[in-house]
């Protein structure tokens, strides 16, 4: 029998490209439902959330400015190294790599469902297409694993929008392991952040933020949705509730394509 000690993990979080500790320097333990130690999760802050906004905001521009089949690529290639991934195990893997991949090809495929030609009474061409609303902050499913995450982050991106994330806080290490492959992939520092430790009091740092321009709620409690939503209110945010018992091994549809972006319509005169 060997009498190896195993080299116990402690993450960080994923915040601006890099991957430094939460302010305090805390941790807490997670464990699986057996009661096995799985790792340490960085205890994140109320400055850290902020600190995580300030990065998506500086990260937007860059990333929705980009052409949409560059988005495409960009979101491929994390499905490429998510699949080589052998850390994270579990068999949603497979399914989260092809969620990814299914919403890269929807990147450059948006504009044109969503998009429209007006028809207005004059000699003008009037078209409407989507565009990102800005950085949006992702609370996670609770249940749901990879596939979970990956499907409320994934058409966040694919839309052209920066996002802060903050995991279930009992299962946060899907995402901090997703952050660690996002930080050898293409994906420019700031698109996405991550920020773990009590959703309680880090969700509504996100909810009131004036620099977030939307937030899916889809991994709030029940009990805390309505605070959640008056906040957001409160600077006029895009919000998203969706719900946490969701099946995400379903078609996902194109909803959340659509949840966070907005309509802007461009008139031109007409040359006949």
């Amino acid at each position: 029998m060997s009498d190896r000690l195993a080299v116990l993990k402690t993450y960080k979080l994923f915040v601006g490209g890099k991957f430094p500790r939460s302010e305090g320097g805390r941790v807490y333990e997670v464990a699986a439902e057996s009661g096995e130690w799985l790792g340490n999760a960085p205890l994140g802050t109320r400055k850290d959330v902020r600190d995580a906004v300030a990065a998506a905001r500086k990260g937007f521009g860059g990333w929705a400015a980009a052409t949409a089949y560059n988005r495409g690529q960009v979101l491929y290639r994390v499905a490429e190294m998510l699949e080589t991934r052998g850390t994270l195990g579990g068999e949603d893997v497979a399914a989260a790599v092809d969620r990814l991949v299914w919403y890269a090809g929807w990147t450059d495929k948006l504009a044109q469902v969503a998009g429209s030609m007006n028809p207005v009474a004059g000699p003008y061409w009037n078209v409407s297409r989507p565009e990102p609303c800005g950085v949006v902050g992702v609370l996670a499913p609770p249940r749901g694993g990879l596939l979970g995450l990956v499907s409320v982050l994934a058409p966040v991106l694919a839309a052209g929008n920066a996002a802060v994330v903050v995991p279930a806080e009992g299962a946060p290490l899907g995402a901090l392991e997703l952050g660690e492959v996002l930080g050898v992939s293409d994906v420019p520092a700031g698109v996405v952040n991550v920020v773990s430790g009590p959703v309680a009091q880090l969700a509504p740092v996100l909810a009131a933020h004036a620099d977030v321009d939307g937030v899916d709620l889809t991994g709030a409690a029940p009990e805390a949705v309505a605070e959640l939503e008056g906040l957001a209110a409160g600077t006029l945010k895009r919000v998203w509730r969706g719900d946490p018992a969701e099946a995400w091994g379903a078609d996902p549809g194109t909803a959340r394509l659509l949840a966070f972006t907005e309509l802007k319509t461009v008139w031109h005169p007409a040359s006949w």
